[in-house]
């Protein structure tokens, strides 16, 4: 008869691989423009609450002297730092942490990349591999945000422009409407990249501005809701662009008049792109061969006989209906 010597493995040893085993990762990796840094700060403000839950936070997007952290847009080593992470981990697991929230909306890539080359996200899977490597065991789910697409571009374009980008060119514009890189394509790539994960996508529309919609999707849990409304990083209106550009000592005159939010694209690419996320959608809402799962108001959904409310008409639900956008002219 063997004995078994409880001297073989240090105790502390043994509840540190007990304690990596049950903490489970799951990995938010933006994208821009889609209410990620209000998901941060929900989190955030609600760390204690949380905490109660075995349910941990932690906001990449953050140097340690608590700013935001601009990163390379071809470098994958910048996107985090190893040992930091490690650190992190190991001080979840400590504090008995069940499930871990990871987020950080320049794990895809970066918007001046993305405007650069007039599509989205080019080096996402790349990026996204990188970054499974970094965590020393299996992130077993990943949650991507996405929007209607002439949403996100009208967005990021005047942010950039808000933020010292020259306004975009006709050309510029034309070029952004044709490219026919769409989510889908983004999903696709991430699928590549984490085989085997699961891969979550919320779109912007079904949970808007309440972050615990979106933490409840990505855990299957039941989030604390927020009294307030969470909205942070707004997109600018024409005021704010006018007053960015007068500032700046350029001209304003490319900018339509009106108190709204800038809608560059005109009537035919702005339909071009609403008919393409509808089609991204109706893929997602069909099963996305296997690759992906829809995720909306917190419920996980699988092929069905119809679209999602308010999408049976393709290319129908977008920010006009919301009262966010000016028609286009």
């Amino acid at each position: 008869m063997t004995a078994c010597s409880p001297a073989v493995r240090p105790i502390g040893a043994v509840i540190a691989d007990w304690a990596r085993r049950i903490m489970d990762v799951i990995l938010h990796i933006g994208a821009h423009r889609t209410g990620t840094m209000s998901f941060q700060e929900y989190m955030r403000h609600h760390t204690a609450v949380l905490a109660e839950r075995g349910i941990g936070f932690l906001g990449l997007g953050q140097s340690e002297q608590g700013g935001a952290r601009r990163l390379d847009e071809t470098s994958h080593e910048d996107v985090l730092s190893d040992k930091e992470l490690g650190k992190q981990l190991d001080l979840a697991r400590a504090t008995g942490v069940s499930i871990l929230v990871v987020s950080d909306e320049n794990l895809l890539g970066s918007v001046r990349r993305n405007l650069r080359d007039r599509r989205l996200y080019p080096q996402c899977a790349a990026r996204v591999a990188h970054v499974l490597r970094s965590f020393d065991g299996p992130v077993p789910r990943v949650v991507l945000g996405i929007r209607s697409l002439e949403q996100y571009w009208c967005s990021t374009l005047a942010d950039a422009v808000m933020h010292g980008a020259p306004v975009p060119t006709r050309s510029d514009l034309a070029d952004i409407a044709g490219n026919n890189r769409t989510w889908r394509d983004v999903v696709e790539d991430i699928a590549r990249a984490a085989p085997g994960v699961d891969l979550r996508v919320l779109p912007l529309e079904r949970y808007s501005a309440w972050p615990h919609a979106l933490l409840k999707g990505a855990i299957d849990q039941e989030a604390p809701a927020d009294v307030q409304r969470r909205c942070l990083n707004r997109s600018p209106t024409l005021p704010d662009l006018r007053r960015a550009l007068h500032d700046r000592g350029q001209s304003t005159s490319s900018l339509p008049f009106g108190m709204e939010h800038w809608n560059p694209f005109t009537n035919e690419e702005h339909a071009a792109l609403r008919e393409m996320y509808a089609d991204d959608i109706m893929w997602l809402t069909a099963g996305a061969d296997g690759l992906a799962t829809l995720t909306e108001d917190g419920r996980v959904d699988r092929a069905g006989a119809t679209l999602p409310h308010g999408l049976q008409k393709k290319g129908r639900r977008d920010e006009l209906e919301e009262r966010k956008m000016a028609r286009p002219g």
